[in-house]
């Protein structure tokens, strides 16, 4: 049985994949369990020669990366090649980790003993990956496990599973033994099911999951059931904080593009821009015509630079937060009417207060707020008044002021004068609080898909007390 994923622009199919069950997932998790050893044995410049191989078959995947994007979830041209571009980088990068997974020799108190810190394969991973920067978050999820020893089974989203296919379709031309690379596709309706089989599979013993907050709590208590360890990557309302002495046109760049890159649906995209009141009325009418001059329309013809969003839902949530915080007082800078039921404008509402939805709830759409500050220590209290920590920014001439005010926010991230939107395959990847826990990325992968073991080698004879 098949399931179909509906164009969000045009109402036609975009692509069909297997419907799977509950009931067909311990098969699959047995296949990969044992798949798994094998895999763990090979050396690692073995591994790192396969990944090589799978970067270059998904970079030669590139025109069905950006038709499947673009039919699956409306995304522009310019999007896709992104992902595909950073997705190829993430691979390598994963590559080069092979022989980075070192351990240590720890002195021992006790004579004779050479004591050891090694670094091992887990076992099977399960990697559970979103829609919104698909080809980037899906080879996230699997290629540093990869590459670390480990078997791995990709959960891919009911939005975009031909995208998320192609993925699998490129590490198999790449060469990995049978069972080590496996793909789940699940109709909507089937998601929880699907997935609390796989957190429940035996072979299983980590997960590592990107997504939304609510979904990442439901996954993390399924897995303390058995007590196996999760990655999460949750959602965000990234601050972005211009001070008085900011240089305002590099600040409006950056928080138009961190805004509005792929229509607001990144989890880092720019969801708070606080203005210190010194700056705020000069910041506000440069933002208002950058953004009015960001024209949106079909990604299809490629003449925009902003697109369609996935769904209708998408639109209805964030007029509703527009709205509401209209209705308290704060004032539409810019925006327009949807057309096509998801070519949503650009909207960036001034006047956003602590008590609007606007300022607390993500939207992951094309609307952000501006917040009034009044002085360096209110816009910090303001970035940090949120149940949310995942990228953060702020925007000074002084550099040194930029760091500690970068200090003292409260994120996983943060960058002075540069945009909140900004990933890099070696860089450790991660948020605090409703944002999760973990890090992605770089050397922090490793820690995150190896066990650490301690061993020990005795070259003297034992003296005992009994």
């Amino acid at each position: 049985m098949q399931f179909e994923r509906i164009n969000p622009m045009t109402g036609a199919v975009a692509s069909q994949a297997e419907a799977m069950k509950a009931s067909d997932i311990p098969s699959i998790a047995a296949r990969a369990g044992q798949a798994f050893p094998a895999w763990a044995a090979m050396g690692p410049n073995a591994r790192r020669g396969v990944l090589m191989k799978a970067a270059a078959a998904l970079e030669a995947r590139a025109d069905a990366f950006v038709e499947a994007m673009m039919g699956e979830i409306g995304a522009t041209r310019g999007w896709a090649l992104f992902n595909l571009g950073l997705a190829a980088s993430m691979v390598r990068e994963a590559a080069a980790l092979t022989t980075q997974i070192s351990g240590e020799v720890i002195p021992s108190d006790k004579p004779g003993c050479i004591s050891m810190a090694l670094r091992e394969p887990v076992g099977v991973i399960l990697g559970i990956a979103p829609w919104n920067a698909p080809i980037i978050l899906g080879v996230r999820a699997i290629a540093v496990p990869l590459a670390c020893g480990n078997a791995v089974i990709l959960k891919a989203s009911e939005t975009c599973p031909r995208t998320h296919a192609l993925i699998i379709e490129a590490f198999a031309e790449a060469g990995f033994p049978e069972g080590v690379v496996n793909v789940v596709t699940n109709a909507p309706a089937d998601a929880a099911e699907v997935v609390g089989a796989l957190i429940d599979a035996p072979e299983v013993r980590r997960i590592n999951f990107t997504g939304s907050t609510n979904v990442g709590r439901i996954i993390a208590k399924r897995a303390a059931e058995h007590l196996k360890p999760c990655l999460l990557e949750l959602g965000g309302k990234a601050p972005l904080i211009v001070l008085d002495d900011a240089d305002l046109d590099e600040a409006v760049k950056a928080a138009a593009f961190g805004a509005f890159m792929n229509q607001g649906q990144i989890c880092m995209s720019t969801e708070r821009i606080i203005v210190v009141d010194a700056v705020a009325d000069a910041f506000a009418d440069k933002f208002k015509a950058k953004v009015a001059s960001m024209a949106v329309g079909d990604p299809r013809e490629g003449t925009t630079p902003l697109g369609a969003v996935v769904d209708a839902k998408t639109v209805a949530h964030c007029r509703s937060l527009i709205d509401d915080a209209l209705a308290k007082g704060a004032r539409l800078l810019t925006g327009g009417e949807t057309t096509h039921n998801v070519l949503m404008p650009a909207h960036v509402v001034d006047g956003v207060t602590q008590d609007m939805k606007l300022f607390r709830d993500e939207s992951f759409g094309p609307v952000v707020g501006v917040i009034r500050a009044r002085d360096e220590a209110h816009a910090i209290e303001l970035a940090n008044d949120s149940e949310y920590g995942l990228s953060a920014a702020v925007f000074t001439r002084d550099t040194a002021r930029g760091l500690r005010v970068a200090r003292q926010i409260r994120s996983g991230i943060c960058h002075v004068n540069g945009p909140t939107v900004h990933d890099e395959a070696q860089m450790p990847f991660g948020g605090v609080g409703a944002s999760g826990y973990g890090r992605f990325g770089g050397k922090a992968g490793i820690d995150s898909f190896t066990e650490l073991r301690w061993i020990t080698m005795e070259t003297q004879p034992g003296h005992y007390p009994i």
